[in-house]
């Protein structure tokens, strides 16, 4: 019998539709005799089934099942493609766990922690994952210009703590700048971080779990043509993302080997893309993405592709470790 797979998409964040974006490659790709999918929205004001012709369906929330033409449909996977909360932040996580429903996406803690940068670094400091130097503020606090500036120096980037596509950041060279980078920040979220520039060259890098093993996929450089890899740079064409990246060997095994710590010191499962820029030789990690974008010109895809992993197998794959523990 077919595997009934829910394709959740959307969001309540910025991201929504490049999450709409991943749901619908998923939609494509995934194996019409192996499973029988279904697209999903969920947003602020509904959650509904979006059928081939774009009818909509409530979800009933109490054990997300869908009612079609008086027939109950419950799911017996979920393949989580929110970018954002509450797909990437643990809400949905947490939500699916409590059903007993399998996701695609790492644990509702994992997700948590992840989604936010200031915690995730701070816990990965300790085992010698090198990051940027950094200063946090939160909304309503008192804005001390100067301590932050002593702290991180200029350039510096101020980003909301938790938002995802480059939402709500903004590189600050002068210090005229930082009140309205800030401003820009907390429109996004009310918890803000700012880091020193790491002038270097950045690199994203994929890691899952593949056929039951923890994989790093070929790593991808970052050369933006604005002033960084911001949301034009991103999903405008703005800039050129070459895989494999053309490191050295030593560059390569370092952050390699660092990625694949930071995945297994966080307990992750599921899809994860981390970046990090090299200072020195060393590569720092900035922040870790655990719902990665899932389009065809999305950076994961390309490094799947360029290990010899298709859509087909990445999502099936997905799926089939998300089952894999059921009895």
């Amino acid at each position: 019998m077919k595997k009934r797979i829910a394709i959740i998409m959307g969001g309540y964040s910025s991201e929504y539709q490049i999450s709409l974006k991943s749901g619908n490659v998923i939609y494509e790709n995934l194996n019409p005799d192996k499973y029988t999918c279904y697209r999903i929205h969920i947003f602020k004001d509904k959650w509904v089934y979006v059928d081939a012709n774009d009818a909509e369906y409530p979800i009933n929330k109490h054990d997300f099942s869908v009612n079609v033409d008086n027939q109950m449909i419950s799911f017996d996977c979920v393949f989580n493609a929110i970018h954002g909360t509450p797909g990437e932040d643990g809400s949905m996580q947490a939500y699916f766990e409590l059903l007993n429903i399998p996701h695609t996406s790492c644990g509702m803690y994992q997700a948590a922690l992840t989604f936010n940068k200031r915690d995730c670094l701070s816990v990965l400091k300790p085992y010698g994952i090198k990051t940027a130097a950094s200063y946090y503020i939160n909304l309503g606090d008192t804005i001390d210009e100067e301590a932050i500036i002593n702290k991180v120096g200029l350039p510096c980037f101020v980003k909301a703590n938790k938002a995802g596509s480059s939402f709500g950041i903004t590189k600050v060279h002068e210090q005229p700048q930082l009140q309205k980078a800030i401003d820009v920040a907390f429109k996004e979220d009310d918890e803000i971080i700012i880091e020193s520039y790491l002038d270097g060259m950045e690199v994203s890098v994929g890691v899952i779990i593949y056929q039951g093993e923890t994989k790093v996929l070929p790593i991808t450089e970052i050369v933006s043509e604005n002033d960084f890899f911001d949301y034009e740079a991103k999903y405008l064409g703005k800039s050129q993302e070459i895989t494999p990246a053309r490191l050295t060997k030593d560059q390569e095994t370092k952050v390699c080997k660092v990625a694949k710590k930071v995945y297994e010191v966080l307990k992750m499962t599921g899809f994860s893309r981390s970046e990090f820029i090299f200072k020195d030789g060393e590569p720092h990690l900035l922040e870790m993405n655990t719902v990665p974008g899932l389009t065809n010109e999305s950076i994961l895809p390309q490094q799947a592709a360029a290990a010899g992993i298709s859509m087909h197998d990445l999502f099936d794959n997905a799926i089939e470790e998300a089952l894999k523990d059921l009895p």
